[in-house]
């Protein structure tokens, strides 16, 4: 075997590069920023922007956000970016903390946002089933013109909520639920300084006071009266003091209110008298019992009202207030009348003559329809 030896040119030529060689093996060695923990840090924060950390957790990720601009800055550092293995990488440790803080942040933003979503959800929910009972009540005692187009506004806004919410804009689908419940709540007010009357006591004794009039004074003389009730909607014919029939009936487009003046489409309260039988060929309806409305009762409440302001100046009191039959088939509202099917009304007509009584009034009994009405709406206030 032969063994050969550099030369002394070689062997000067190998000691001038080992200082090269040992800082190349050291270098290879030198501790970096993990490039991977740098994307996780950028994901991360693009996912806190993502589900709106800055909403749901704004000191915590505004925190967040001015370290990691620093540590980012720090990264276009050379000095800050390498460490020789002997010395400790501060850098990488604060990457890892402000990670482990973004992810906690992280955590709590999804806890706020479910919680966020389950609070949009059960007032929405709250709100919808208000909705739908006034819907359902106001149907009930015929009372949606009371409201005007705010049903109309209310509905929209619910719907505007329920698209939030199915968008995951929590916050703009509970704003939307309260203003509807604000609309809600007004519309109850409304509805009960409107019809409360239907409700309180002192009237509806007055009220079962005019109708024992009629009734009594048929007694007395022997002949007929009739009763009106605009909450359930009947009327009812007297004979001798007794009840002889009832009829449902339908009132004005606007007939659950109280009249105030011509063209209200309200069917008015009061005592009054069959002044004329009109038969065929003699109205525009099947047949028709006209009223003497407005009576003195009328007048003299109507003159209050408009000195008090609450009547328009150019509205009068109005007049021909019937009992009819129908005009078609296609009509199935009256304009402040009394409305019955043809068949009981040509019935009725034979049986009363003019000057009998007709007393209409709200309701006969602190259970009416309307009274229930508001009572279920306002329980349903109180517990929302």
């Amino acid at each position: 075997m032969t063994v050969r030896f550099c030369s002394n040119r070689l062997r000067r030529t190998c000691l001038r590069a080992w200082p090269l060689v040992l800082a190349i093996g050291l270098w290879s060695c030198a501790q970096g920023v993990p490039q991977e923990l740098v994307e996780a840090l950028d994901r991360l924060d693009h996912e806190l922007v993502a589900h709106r950390a800055a909403e749901f957790t704004p000191d915590e990720y505004a925190q967040f956000v001015k370290r990691w601009i620093t540590l980012r800055g720090r990264l276009q550092s050379e000095e800050d970016l390498i460490r020789w293995p002997w010395e400790p990488n501060h850098f990488e440790t604060e990457l890892r903390q402000l990670r482990e803080e973004g992810v906690a942040i992280a955590s709590e933003v999804a806890r706020r946002r479910d919680l966020q979503r389950a609070t949009a959800e059960d007032k929405l929910a709250r709100v919808e089933q208000r909705l739908l009972t006034l819907n359902q009540k106001i149907s009930e005692i015929d009372g949606r013109l009371v409201l005007g187009n705010k049903l109309l506004e209310t509905d929209l806004l619910v719907k505007q909520a329920r698209t939030f919410l199915a968008e995951g804009q929590f916050d703009r689908s509970l704003r939307m639920s309260d203003l509807a419940g604000k609309l809600l709540l007004a519309q109850s007010t409304v509805l009960t300084a409107e019809l409360g009357r239907y409700a309180d006591e002192a009237r509806i004794e007055a009220w079962k006071i005019m109708a024992k009039r009629t009734i009594d004074w048929t007694k007395t003389h022997g002949t007929t009266g009739i009763v009106i009730g605009k909450a359930e909607r009947t009327l009812t014919l007297y004979k001798h003091g007794r009840k002889v029939l009832t009829y449902p009936v339908r009132l004005g487009y606007n007939g659950i209110r109280e009249k105030r003046y011509q063209g209200d489409g309200a069917t008015p309260e009061g005592e009054y008298r069959i002044l004329r039988k009109r038969g065929a060929g003699q109205t525009q309806f099947y047949r028709a019992l006209v009223l003497n409305y407005p009576n003195a009762h009328d007048r003299r409440r109507f003159q209050e009202a408009r000195k008090a302001g609450r009547i328009p100046g150019e509205r009068g009191i109005g007049g021909q207030i019937e009992i009819h039959g129908v005009e078609n088939e296609l009509m199935a509202q009256t304009l402040g009348c009394v409305m019955l099917d043809n068949q009981q009304m040509a019935k009725l007509f034979d049986l009363v003559e003019v000057g009998t009584p007709v007393t209409i009034v709200g309701a006969l009994n602190s259970h009416n329809s309307v009274a229930l009405a508001l009572a279920n709406l306002g329980e349903l206030e109180e517990e929302t």
